[in-house]
């Protein structure tokens, strides 16, 4: 009897063992993806977003707030980086540290010395020009070819002679352009980017005090189109370029 009892319950180990998937060897369903690195400014590579089309971006700033308008026809690889940036925050507490009236307004160094130190050399290749350096446009800074980063500029004029050195526009200011106008121009070009770059805010905190800076960047949602936008509701007019002239 004990030799009986051995066998059954030899058989139904057996059984049970056979009924078990066995997950080492269970591949992943093709509906679930295997996730990615958690997204962090400080992995560049883990920021994997698409720009839309068309976006707006809100800046609210120590000297009021300003949108743009980003159009990644314009220069599909400059959107895509400006939308990364935007969306995960990089440029939180972030400096205008280069004011030239009349020609720019320039921003674009974390104020964190370690998010500035893995996004140095992170380039992004050049995107042909399609739109001219009109006031008001938005535009990556350069150092050479195929060397864009984070830096950025709005143009506070007309500085068409800034297409053929390759400087690729891919969006513009489309409300609060008077804002921008206002960013505080008394230090100029003194704030040292490479300072920024190490030290980050406490450099600027101890040397310019008076420096404008970004309290928030933020992806606006998107606008309804006319199709889809509730009965009685107006459609909102496609802005242009030239609209951040006025």
């Amino acid at each position: 009897m004990k030799a009986i009892a051995t066998v059954i319950i030899l058989c139904a180990s057996l059984l049970v063992h056979a009924q078990t998937p066995k997950s080492s060897t269970a591949k992943p369903s093709a509906n679930h993806a295997v996730p990615g690195p958690r997204p962090s400014l400080l992995n560049p590579a883990s920021l994997r977003a698409k720009a839309p089309a068309v976006f707006k971006a809100k800046f609210s700033t120590t000297a009021g707030d300003f949108v743009v308008e980003v159009h990644r026809d314009w220069a599909p690889l400059g959107a895509d980086r400006f939308y990364k940036l935007v969306r995960y925050g990089y440029f939180t507490n972030a400096a205008f540290f280069r004011v030239v009236p009349g020609f720019v307004v320039q921003f674009g160094l974390s104020a964190n010395p370690a998010v500035n130190k893995v996004w140095e050399t992170t380039n992004i290749h050049d995107d042909p020009v399609v739109q001219s350096n009109k006031r008001g446009s938005l535009v990556f800074a350069t150092a050479g070819p195929n060397t864009r980063t984070t830096q950025l500029f709005v143009n506070y004029a007309d500085n068409s002679r800034l297409d053929a050195m390759g400087f690729a526009p891919f969006g513009t200011v489309v409300e609060g352009m008077d804002v921008v106008d206002k960013i505080f121009p008394g230090y100029g070009e003194s704030p040292h980017q490479d300072l920024i770059t190490d030290r980050g805010d406490a450099y600027l905190k101890a040397n310019f005090p008076r420096i404008d800076k970004i309290k928030l960047a933020q992806i606006l949602p998107a606008v309804p189109s006319a199709a889809q936008a509730p009965a009685g509701a107006k459609s909102a007019a496609n802005p242009s370029p030239k609209s951040a002239q006025h």
